[in-house]
């Protein structure tokens, strides 16, 4: 699907079923991000970001999250883009220590699954959620 020239995300497969969404673009084409008080530019270099997932709960902890963001990451290079930006839920913060996410609390991701995929964090934009990176080399 496109709007425009726009591919708005990335859908992932399971048996021939859609299995999960990303939703993935340069941070520009996202209005409620480039208005956001919270998830503020960093700096001024161009990134592309991944801003939220949807994994229906007959494929949640399967790996997928991952695989839709090294698709996502590939997408994205395929490009053009030279830095990937995510800002997912830092389950390990104090706030969140113990706790399941329930609902669509992981909707931007989890922290540790980016970490593991070699993002790495650039500021905070709240206790529990982080502005990450990942550098196209």
């Amino acid at each position: 699907m496109t709007l425009g020239n726009r591919v708005p995300g990335l859908l992932a497969y399971a048996g021939g079923r859609p299995a999960g969404w990303c939703s993935i673009g340069p941070r520009e084409q996202f209005a409620a991000l480039e208005g956001s008080r919270t998830l503020t530019r960093v700096d001024g270099q161009p990134v592309w970001s991944i801003v939220c997932f949807f994994v229906p709960r007959l494929f949640r902890r399967r790996g997928l999250l991952a695989e839709l963001v090294r698709g996502a990451v590939r997408y994205a290079q395929q490009q053009g883009a030279h830095i990937v930006e995510a800002y997912p839920i830092d389950t390990q913060a104090p706030k969140l220590a113990g706790k399941r996410l329930t609902g669509a609390g992981g909707y931007m991701g989890i922290a540790s699954t980016f970490q593991e995929l070699g993002f790495v964090e650039v500021a905070r934009a709240s206790e529990t959620q982080l502005i990450m990176r990942y550098t196209i080399r």
